[in-house]
């Protein structure tokens, strides 16, 4: 897996996956320069999935329950914006899910928040 800070680079994925497909072959994120300015959350490493809360009543299915651990540039660009992703890579279905699916390891924060 490569990491990319151009937004064209066709190795990128876009949003959630509607099926397993793994990894996408590069992921976006900021530039030296920009992480460089400081984060405006913690650096987190690994997220689990958890689904979206408050859907308990079995209507929404709930998340797989792994934990998936990050690359130290992914972990700092979510703390240098945290609404940068929409999806994240989640390693128990082996897709991308809408970042609200997910809570950080460490804190239990909403990914993305």
């Amino acid at each position: 897996m490569a990491l990319t800070e151009d937004p064209n680079d066709p190795r990128l994925g876009h949003g959630a996956d509607r099926a397993a497909r793994g990894q996408n072959e590069a992921y976006l994120v900021l530039s030296a320069e920009e992480l460089a300015k400081g984060f405006i959350r913690p650096v987190r490493r690994s997220y689990l999935h958890v689904g979206v809360r408050g859907h308990e009543d079995g209507l929404v299915p709930p998340g797989c329950g792994t934990r998936t651990h990050m690359g130290l540039t992914l972990c700092e660009t979510y703390a240098r914006q945290p609404t940068f992703y929409g999806a994240t890579f989640c390693c128990g279905c082996n897709m991308h899910r809408p970042v609200a699916e997910f809570i950080w390891d460490e804190d239990g924060a909403v990914v993305g928040s």
